[in-house]
């Protein structure tokens, strides 16, 4: 009796005085060190010298956290930061943190480590001992306490460095550190705790499976060599994470003297489940040594690998759609580290059809890995490194050696890891990089590897010795004949790429330069595709970062007048950007030899100048643009495809189209795909097609019928859908009658403001003015057909440096499909594919002197960094005139279908009762508005690191 009170007791005192005893088994215990800590800040760096260890440190702090979460350092007073979230609080240099501990006797003889799940290069003392430090960012630093902590009263003293201690050229750029993404921060977050064990415990359990054998080999590594003769060793698993059951039967080994590491094959037998994407099923792997320790691990029964093309899981061929992460957690400034928020993470990735995750320069922690294998996500982490690295810089490479060597230790037993790459668009000497991934292989052979994702941009193509290729294109080719993405930078190709730059067809794909590459290939940072931002987004960010860039950008579009349009931007440049999304990665889709693509991303990045590239904002929230259940047409497991060679057709024509599958799943023999044509829901035309077996981008067959003669313009949708299934896509068809004619009408078209025309005007004739661009000067901006890619400033940049042109910068079109002018030329609010001959002939006119109350019929939304008023189409009252001015070469694209049919609108609606403008000018007024004003938008410089 007196000695459970004296347990319970001990219990009460340890739960009081340090944190919830808890145990794992009855041969190990943990105790929490979560809570207050003494804090002290060194900007000097004098700890040492003033035996920092030695003192009571005069702050206080709560860990888990960082000095951000703390509001400890230095108040940020810059307000008028737009690359970027903003910091309250920011720190670089040495802290310590201290705690007094009380050990009790009974721990006499046992091993005690001290376990901190992720900080910076941290040295530890207990009292005035050191007792080592450790330097890497993506694993847990463990240091061995147990002959430093005997019974009795100690203080442990934790020195967290996040400057000088971290090279450099990590320290500024990678996605581990950088202000872009989660910051620079101080602290130590997750897991803090004291870890108690017999002196003869299992130090590593590691797990490699073999899935065409049912089995798994295991390695089991001791704290120390021991006399273990007559000791046995029980091996036995569980499957979890599965609705089936399956217990493998236990399985017993002996033991021998002196042996640290021991080997078995361990058979799970009949019945075993293997893990996928598709089927993430899990096993828990117990291993017990009798009487002295035992320990749990996770693992997936799965063989991950690669042919010449294509990835492979359990020997079926898989596809890998993706998204970059960049680490952005705008709460708290640094990753997450709990199940519960990687699962929602995770389950929302899967909500929108992907099975993929690379993160750029960074490794995420263990809960990130878990909840992968729970999910079913494959994963690429990357060391913390984007840049260059050379032979000289061996301080550099000697912590990325060290930092990668934990990595691979610490997660290689997760079903998840099956990609490592060294980091993110990579420089300098290759073979510096070839004996970096030589030395990662030898050591672990359970991932592919590559030198790094999207090195040398790509020009160098694949380079022998990687296992798989993330690039943005294989080396160089003629016009975008060696890319692997549709979107680019104007400083990376001409006129941003395929998507931009192409007549609008669903035939492209990237198979001609794909299926040249001896290894698999990943389309490195597909889309980067722009969207206004949500301004009501700023309330949700209540952490450690402050949302200033978006505060600067709505108040700018305030002063430019066109506030109360910020929603309409947001919806019209969103809606577009989907459908570009969509158009970038069904070319992968189409692609036989692609292994798979990288979006950047599914969210948005708020650093690098602000890049609103996602579909979701930084927080992994919906936008209100597309429902996971649109997305998932085109990007998802099992995508129906339609290869036609346009979009815009007219009545009469003989229409063809191929049909594909993208099927990554399991075998559609026997299945059959139904297709219709609709017109406002009317079913004008429907067949059926039977689907082949396989696995792969598969031939279903053709789709050839004679498009009606219809009398007024339409668009129609050509639906697919695999019967008995809920795999859907759809494609717009935009018909125009065959026969249609231009009837000008009373409307005078003139490309000029002369005298005789403002006559006309004053005594009011009708007037058409399409200006000629070149004597429009600077008082327009190019014709941009996707929305801008990444960010403004940062490619304008880069473009003015390489003596390159810049990107006209827009995102897309606004206007008001129910005005009278669309009546003959039907249109959503946005952008759409019928629009690409136009707006490639456009060059919208800066309408900044109209009153701020003025909207033009077709508005171009502008970038957050300049806010022009854009009018491709607009009407005025001049005198007792009606002019309606086009900024498109209409004559250029008569003798497409589109340009004729837009042409001829313009016309009757001129002629019509509806042309009557409402906002009069007068003729000097209209002349003003094609001379440059002198006012120039300053936009200062920002440098991308991959372009130095």
């Amino acid at each position: 009796m007196r000695m459970k009170i004296k347990i319970i007791l001990l219990i009460a005192f340890w739960s009081f005085s340090m944190g919830l005893w808890a145990g794992d088994n009855e041969f190990r215990q943990v105790v929490d060190l979560r809570g207050d800590w003494n804090f002290n800040f060194d900007p000097n760096d004098e700890g040492f010298s003033r035996e920092y260890w030695n003192i009571d440190l005069p702050d206080h702090v709560l860990l888990p956290g960082t000095t951000d979460t703390n509001r400890k350092g230095t108040i940020n007073t810059n307000k008028a930061e737009t690359t970027f979230l903003s910091r309250y609080y920011s720190y670089q240099g040495p802290a310590w943190y201290s705690k007094i501990i009380d050990i009790p006797s009974e721990w006499n003889g046992k091993h005690i480590e001290l376990f901190l799940e992720r900080t910076r290069p941290t040295m530890v003392w207990v009292d005035n001992y050191l007792a080592g430090k450790s330097e890497s960012l993506s694993t847990p630093h463990r240091y061995n306490l147990t002959s430093l902590l005997t019974p009795g009263k100690h203080k442990i003293t934790i020195r967290v460095d996040n400057g000088e201690s971290i090279p450099r050229q990590i320290r500024t750029s990678s996605h581990a550190c950088t202000e872009s993404t989660q910051t620079n921060w101080n602290g130590i977050i997750g897991r803090i705790e004291l870890q108690i064990m017999n002196p003869l415990f299992i130090a590593s359990v590691q797990t490699y499976p073999q899935a065409s054998e049912n089995s798994v080999r295991v390695q089991v590594t001791l704290s120390q060599n021991a006399d273990l003769n007559g000791k046995k060793i029980r091996l036995s698993a569980s499957a979890f994470n599965t609705s089936k059951r399956h217990v493998a039967a236990s399985a017993v080994y002996p033991l021998k003297d002196g042996c640290k590491v021991y080997e078995f094959t361990y058979p799970l037998g009949k019945g075993a489940m293997l893990w996928s994407d598709l089927h993430p099923a899990l096993y828990r792997l117990q291993v017990a040594i009798d009487g002295f320790d035992e320990k749990t691990v996770t693992f997936g029964l799965r063989d991950f690998g690669a042919d010449r093309s294509h990835f492979t899981i359990n020997s079926v061929q898989t596809f890998l759609r993706g998204k970059h992460d960049a680490c952005v957690f705008p709460l708290t400034g640094h990753t997450a580290m709990g199940l519960d928020e990687w699962m929602r993470y995770f389950k929302i990735c899967k909500e929108y059809g992907l099975n993929h995750c690379r993160f750029h320069s960074w490794c995420p922690p263990e809960a990130c890995f878990e909840a992968a294998d729970r999910v079913g996500i494959y994963l690429q982490p990357e060391l913390p490194i984007w840049g260059e690295i050379t032979e000289a810089g061996k301080e550099l490479t000697d912590f990325l050696l060290h930092d990668g060597e934990k990595i691979q230790g610490e997660y290689s037993n997760h079903a998840s890891f099956v990609l490592f790459a060294l980091g993110n668009e990579l420089s300098g000497d290759m073979n510096t990089l070839k004996c970096l991934v030589e030395q990662f292989r030898t050591m672990e052979g359970r991932h592919l590897y590559a030198y790094g994702s999207n090195n040398f941009l790509g020009w160098k193509g694949h380079i022998p010795g990687e296992d798989f290729l993330v690039t943005c294109r294989l080396g160089w080719g003629e016009g975008y004949s060696s890319h692997t993405r549709a979107s680019f930078s104007f400083a990376d190709a001409d006129e941003g790429g395929y998507l931009n730059n192409t007549y609008p067809n669903t035939k492209m794909n990237f198979d001609g330069i794909a299926e040249k590459s001896p290894v698999p290939v990943i389309g490195h940072e597909t889309g980067q595709f722009q969207i206004y931002p949500d301004y009501r987004e700023i309330a949700k960010y209540t952490g450690v970062l402050a949302p200033w860039n978006f505060e600067i950008f709505r108040d700018r579009l305030e002063k430019a007048g066109m506030a109360e349009q910020a929603d309409d931007f947001l919806k019209a440049s969103g809606a577009w950007a989907v459908e570009l999304y969509r158009a970038d990665i069904e070319m992968n889709l189409r692609s036989k030899y692609m292994a798979g693509f990288q979006l950047l991303d599914l969210q948005d990045y708020p650093g690098q100048g602000s890049a609103y590239v996602g579909i979701l904002n930084a927080f992994m929230d919906s936008k209100g643009l597309v429902t996971p259940r649109e997305w998932k047409e085109f990007c998802c497991e099992v995508v129906p495809l339609l290869r036609m060679e346009k979009y815009c057709w007219r009545g009469d024509d003989a229409f063809s189209a191929a049909v594909e599958v993208a099927n990554y799943k399991e075998s559609l023999a026997g299945r059959t795909l139904s297709w219709r044509l609709l017109v406002d829901k009317k079913v004008l035309k429907k067949g059926r097609l039977n689907l082949p077996s396989g696995i792969g981008v598969l031939d279903a067959g053709t789709i050839n019928l004679i498009l009606p003669n219809v009398k007024r313009a339409c668009k129609a949708e050509l639906s697919l859908r695999i019967d008995g299934t809920s795999y859907r896509n759809r494609y717009p068809v935009w018909i125009y009658p065959a026969d249609q004619r231009i009837e000008q009408g009373r409307v005078q078209v003139v490309h000029q403001l002369t005298d005789s025309v403002a006559n006309a005007l004053q005594q009011g004739a009708k007037v058409l003015l399409i200006p000629r661009k070149e004597a429009c000067g600077e008082v327009t901006v190019g014709g941009l057909f996707q929305t801008d890619y990444w960010n403004y400033r940062m490619f304008k940049s880069i473009c003015e440096q390489a003596k390159k042109p810049v990107s006209p910068g827009t995102l897309g079109l606004l206007t008001n499909p129910q005005h009278p002018l669309f009546a003959d030329f039907p249109t959503e609010y946005h952008t759409n594919w019928q629009w690409y001959s136009v707006i490639k002939h456009s060059y919208p006119l800066i309408l900044d002197r109209m009153p701020k109350s003025y909207r033009p019929l077709v508005q171009i939304i502008d970038n957050i960094e300049r806010n022009h008023k854009l009018g491709l189409l607009f009407e005025l009252k001049v005198g007792r005139g009606d002019l309606l001015v086009c900024m498109a070469d209409l004559e250029a694209i008569r003798n497409l279908p589109e340009g004729n049919q837009l042409y001829a609108a313009l016309f009757k609606y001129m002629n019509s009762s509806s042309f009557s403008p409402s906002t009069s000018v007068t003729v000097d007024e209209l002349k003003r508005l094609f001379v440059p004003d002198g006012v120039k938008t300053e936009i200062e410089r920002l440098d991308n690191i991959s372009y130095e």
